[in-house]
């Protein structure tokens, strides 16, 4: 962080960047499930009755992980926030101390 920039201005950009990060993860996570869901669908496709029972279990997994996937992007986000808010904090007090 630049003490040139406006507290406002570091602020914001880190916030996009903790958006960025939790988009990133966000699909990560989808792309993991639907592997798994592919798997599953493979070991289960040559029984018809229990076919069935597994595309509920896998909509009931995937909602469960996005879920997840999202708790976990917004925890992110917010420590992102919260260091970024130390870091300017640090910053100010150590460009004080050499001022003086």
């Amino acid at each position: 962080m630049d003490d040139e920039k406006p507290v406002l201005e570091q602020t914001t950009d880190a916030m996009s960047g903790a958006a960025e990060a939790t988009k990133e993860a966000a699909k990560t996570a989808v792309k993991k499930v639907r592997k798994a869901a592919k798997r599953v669908a493979k070991k289960v496709t040559p029984k018809k009755k229990a076919a069935k029972k597994s595309k509920t279990a896998k909509k009931a997994k995937k909602a469960g992980k996005k879920s997840s996937a999202k708790k976990s992007a917004k925890k992110s986000a917010k420590k992102a926030a919260k260091k970024t808010s130390k870091k300017t904090a640090k910053k100010k007090k150590k460009a004080r101390k050499s001022k003086r």
